[in-house]
């Protein structure tokens, strides 16, 4: 996958806006203000083809087992976050999935005020 199907992937979605809140290089997707993904751009021209996702504590720990490619969220909380790396064992399609199920956990974590400006969206 490209960084720029990812991107598109990520932007496209209701209520998100793209940051730099970081630094210059650590591209993060926000949907109505908070985080849902995290991609490290200068470690991704270097061949590390990751992003970090939040997931629920359970899957997480079952992706893990599963996926030689999901690792705990590398600078975040290991227990709600993981970094998927892209382009190895996990398709194109799962990570979509993966990133879905991201945006729905901080979706469903909105207060009611916020999920209701995203609805008006």
């Amino acid at each position: 996958m490209h960084i720029e199907q990812l991107r598109e992937y990520c932007i496209r979605k209701k209520g998100v806006t793209e940051h730099f809140p970081f630094d210059e290089v650590t591209l993060v997707f926000k949907v109505m203000g908070k985080m849902f993904a995290l991609i490290g751009l200068e470690r991704w021209e270097n061949g590390e083809t990751s992003i970090n996702l939040k997931c629920d504590p359970e899957r997480a720990l079952e992706l893990r087992a599963e996926f030689e490619s999901v690792n705990p969220g590398y600078h975040m909380s290991k227990k709600h976050w993981n970094t998927v790396t892209l382009n190895n064992d996990v398709s194109d399609d799962f990570a979509f999935e993966l990133i879905d199920h991201s945006y729905e956990l901080v979706v469903k974590g909105l207060t009611k005020k916020l999920k209701e400006e995203l609805k008006s969206i």
